[in-house]
């Protein structure tokens, strides 16, 4: 039986209607979702930003405000490794942990607006970390595990990071990570220049690792001798809660740093709306907390409303395929949200091993971190969603918060690799390479934002200026999201890849994703990733790395063959590649998205300052790549 939603299309017009004609009305009525210390007067000021006179504490919206009504009703379901290894805490009990942390942290010198680096595995204490941050009012820099020493410490440095939360390993399969190891490596390479006077190691196995005396503590025993009382600290709405980092295009991170009320209302308003939230639900978002979309949609956002949020520890398909199914019928999950690339690795393992488990409680499937192609949003909607299951296709970015771009379940029809329709209260435009507005059906163009939102982060950290000049002035009046877009007759819209990945091929220009779509239409191809490379003659031409789906056993030309027929019937002959390349496996940053600008590195044969590939989802894939192209040069 299809599920229904509480979304109508009619009530969906209603709040549409009402955030385009009185913003300030309807923000302010929104920001009623949150518990406020002081409710503000104002929304969105634009020198003081989002309700610059209210104020509250993140934490105490994401724990305090639930214990009275829905205290005994599970927060978190940890799922370890090992599956008969799961924990569940009550709001309760991640209270009491939450506030024994923040005393632990304050105990080690840590005050409102310093900086606490994160570096842990799929383990519980990153939820609590970040919220016992959030409570005393420091801000958390969270790092992705897979970081290099050196990533981590550039971010260690940049951030001015005081202190730093990590594990003695991490699980990943049957691997152990070196967290600590790591960490202790990062620590050595800018010795006298970092800000890091305490190390805290979270005990996840019995592996034993040198502690330096004065500076390593292990966390369990200070955690045991903390008191679960901890006053919250009021924050100010514009203050900063967290400094992330995300890659630019000239592959230096950038520090984004998020506010406290603004992003915190973000994180409920579109978590509620767009995945149509129940209390009973289980929600069960795959992303690592060392991304966005883990801090908006594993930690903010579910636990702001109240729900059930599930963190997996391990890997989809260990020890053997239809592990993630496994673990969403094991815990009856209700909201799936993931990744393209996992989901078309999931797809590699055939129909008939989700077609084992039960997953009759889904009610919403949605997919996040880069376009999806056709064939992989029917395979989600068909097998996994069942034909009943709404996909949520939702396009957003580090930047922003939250989504921005997604189809409201009940109130608007999906459409295969369509990101549909903006949210209420995001406006979104269409502008020309000369930044008109394009007002057409049926247009493509540069994808920007007119005026502000809550969710927009604040700044980069220590350098408004390069946040001006990267979002706000390359279209004066309109903030530049980087991507391009498509928009059909009935407004929807469709993400084209991002405008610097517009390949220029004797004029045409020709988005990475037209091709890639086109070739995700050949069954035989997995996966494939289009770059434009120089071009004597043509300025540039189209060079496309193809993930085979079974590499070993295929004919090597009649692949090639069938993508550039592919591509010449279904974008045109002027967008044939010039080159072919079939490869094991792509270059993926760990939310999915492959690294173009590396893959145009390894084209161009430019090898030997390839940079910092840590933050790969696996690095190892880069030689096989460079040796794939030269063998074929």
């Amino acid at each position: 039986m299809a599920p229904t939603f509480r979304t109508t299309p009619a009530a969906l017009r209603i709040q549409t209607d009402a955030a385009r004609h009185d913003p300030e009305g309807f923000w302010l009525d929104q920001a009623r979702r949150l518990e406020w210390a002081t409710m503000p007067t104002r929304a969105d000021d634009k020198d003081a930003g989002w309700f610059p006179d209210g104020a509250l504490n993140a934490s105490v919206n994401c724990l305090d405000r639930h214990l009275e009504t829905r205290g005994d009703h599970v927060a978190v379901i940890w799922q370890r490794e090992n599956a008969d290894d799961v924990v569940r805490l009550t709001y309760r009990e991640m209270h009491n942990r939450v506030c024994r942390l923040a005393n632990v942290l304050r105990d080690h010198g840590i005050r409102r607006g310093d900086r606490v680096a994160i570096h842990l595995p799929g383990v519980i204490e990153g939820i609590i970390g970040m919220l016992a941050c959030a409570r005393i009012g420091a801000m958390h820099v969270v790092l992705f595990g897979g970081f290099s020493a050196e990533a981590i410490a550039d971010r260690l440095h940049d951030s001015g990071a005081q202190l730093v939360i990590t594990a003695n390993v991490g699980l990943r399969g049957a691997k152990h990570i070196p967290f600590k190891t790591t960490m202790d490596a990062a620590l050595r390479l800018h010795v006298g220049k970092l800000a890091v006077r305490n190390v805290l190691v979270v005990h996840v196995t019995q592996d034993d690792v040198p502690l330096e005396a004065g500076r390593d503590f292990w966390l369990a025993p200070l955690l045991e001798a903390a008191s679960s009382a901890c006053e919250p600290e009021i924050m100010r709405a514009t203050d900063p809660l967290f400094l992330l980092y995300t890659s630019g295009s000239t592959g230096k991170p950038k520090g984004i740093v998020h506010g406290t009320g603004g992003y915190l209302l973000w994180a409920a308003y579109t978590h509620d709306l767009v995945f149509d939230h129940r209390a009973d639900d289980v929600f069960w978002c795959t992303a690592d907390i060392g991304w966005i979309t883990g801090h908006t949609y594993v930690t903010y956002g579910p636990l702001c409303n109240g729900g059930t949020v599930l963190l997996f520890e391990g890997m989809p398909s260990h020890p053997a395929p239809g592990r993630w199914w496994e673990v969403a019928q094991a815990h009856g999950v209700t909201t799936f949200y993931t990744s393209p690339t996992a989901i078309r690795a999931l797809m590699r393992e055939g129909d008939d091993v989700p077609g084992r488990y039960d997953l009759s409680r889904l009610r919403v499937i949605g997919t996040v971190g880069e376009p999806i192609n056709n064939e992989a949003w029917q395979w989600f909607a068909d097998v996994i969603g069942q034909r009943r299951c709404p996909v949520v296709d939702t396009w957003w970015q580090t930047e922003t918060g939250g989504i921005m771009i997604a189809p409201v379940p009940g109130a608007v029809t999906p459409r295969p690799a369509s990101a549909t329709l903006p949210l209420p209260g995001v406006h979104a435009v269409l502008l020309d390479e000369k930044g008109r507005k394009i007002d057409a059906h049926r247009a493509e163009g540069v994808l920007c934002l007119d005026g502000s939102w809550p969710g927009r982060a604040l700044t980069i950290w220590r350098d408004d200026a390069v946040f001006d000049t990267t979002y706000l002035k390359p279209y004066p009046g309109h903030y530049f999201t980087g991507d391009g877009a498509y928009r059909d007759e009935d407004d929807y819209y469709w993400i084209t890849g991002r405008v610097d990945d517009v390949i220029n091929v004797s004029g045409h220009r020709i988005g990475s994703a037209e091709i890639e779509d086109a070739i995700a239409a050949d069954r035989d191809i997995a996966e494939c990733a289009a770059i434009g490379v120089p071009h004597a003659l043509k300025g540039q031409s189209i060079v496309v790395f193809a993930v085979p789906r079974d590499l070993a056993g295929g004919n090597a030309r009649k692949l090639v063959d069938g993508i550039l027929k592919t591509v010449a019937t279904q974008v045109g002959r002027y967008a044939v590649p010039e080159t072919v390349h079939l490869v094991a496996d792509l270059p993926k940053t760990r939310s999915g998205k492959s690294v173009r600008r590396l893959l145009r590195k390894i084209a161009c044969g430019e090898t030997d300052g390839l940079g910092d590939l840590s933050t790969l989802m696996d690095p190892g894939v880069v030689p096989a790549l460079i040796e794939a192209v030269q063998s074929e040069s």
